[in-house]
């Protein structure tokens, strides 16, 4: 029944990171950096001690402290100084000191007041996480005392703290878990605490009706859908289903239906599934139905996909 489903929480079960890269960082003041645009990459921050400033690529400012974790979703790229005005060169072209293929140390700056950050970016790969990441603002910040989950958040912190203090055999594993609990948690104190949370996509999967018939769609892409049996789940008419599921999520439901299948066989085609199984799992039993599909929708060949071009 709609009332026992939990479509947004079925969407954050499925928010699986996967790290490019996370970096304990001890900058001393004027210090500056970039990081670059990195599609489907959510890049986090966590202040240990000291004072970031942050400017995202739309030109959204916010200024963290220590405990507090800022979230930039939609890997356009963003810059970060301490106190005073600095440079801003590369991050990646800093040196490291590294730990492994995806932990490094950075230590960086003009010798002043010291800022200690842990940073990261990890990519969500699923299409639901990809399509959360777009529904969210260019900057999340979160901060302790502002989170119903702050004592988790304070005692993950803590913990990473002392992780990154210093380094020892293992301290990569254990950060890295640790990054992936803080960004969903963040992701979840949005969600609970931000009106903008409460329309557009994520508004639509809070709404027991709608949220219903998405979190059908996300469970069988292959389904039969129509309006009349999405409907049906939301147990509405048809005419007021379609004109609510519109209303919330911006496209009508089976334009909706659409895209959600071709974001599912773009990520099979990127796992290596063969055209023709991607085709099956989306519901396609002809391969030249779902090609011409897909290319209108994705906007090139699932071959191209599948090829890395």
């Amino acid at each position: 029944m709609a009332a026992e489903l939990d479509p947004l929480g079925d969407v954050l079960r499925l928010v699986q990171l996967s790290g490019v890269f996370y970096c304990p960082a001890v900058l001393t003041e004027p210090w500056g950096g970039s990081l670059p645009p990195e599609p489907n990459c959510l890049w986090f921050h966590v202040v240990l001690a000291g004072v970031c400033r942050i400017t995202a690529a739309d030109g959204s400012t916010a200024t963290i402290e220590p405990g507090d974790v800022a979230l930039l979703p939609h890997g356009t790229g963003h810059t970060m100084m301490g106190s005073a005005d600095a440079a801003t060169p590369s991050v990646i072209d800093l040196p490291h000191d590294d730990e492994s293929e995806h932990f490094g140390v950075l230590r960086h700056g003009g010798g002043g007041a010291t800022t200690r950050l842990v940073c990261g970016g990890v990519r969500l790969d699923h299409p639901a996480a990809r399509t959360l990441l777009d529904a969210l603002p260019a900057i999340i910040v979160v901060r302790p005392d502002e989170s119903s989950r702050r004592d988790w958040l304070r005692a993950s912190l803590e913990l990473m703290a002392e992780e990154t203090r210093v380094v020892k055999p293992g301290g990569d594993v254990i950060v890295s878990r640790l990054c992936d609990i803080v960004v969903v948690q963040a992701i979840r104190a949005w969600i609970d605490h931000d009106p903008a949370a409460r329309s557009g996509w994520i508004g639509a999967l809070r709404d027991p009706r709608v949220g219903a018939a998405i979190a059908a769609v996300h469970a069988d892409p292959a389904g039969r859908w129509t309006v009349s049996a999405l409907a049906e789940i939301a147990t509405m008419s048809r005419s007021a289903f379609a004109a609510r599921f519109t209303e919330l999520v911006g496209v009508p439901p089976l334009a909706y239906v659409m895209r959600w299948r071709m974001n599912v066989a773009r990520q099979a085609l990127l796992d290596g599934s063969t055209v023709a199984a991607a085709a099956r799992r989306v519901g396609y039993g002809s391969e030249a139905s779902f090609t011409r599909a897909f290319t209108k929708t994705i906007g090139t060949t699932p071959g191209a996909v599948r090829r890395g071009s």
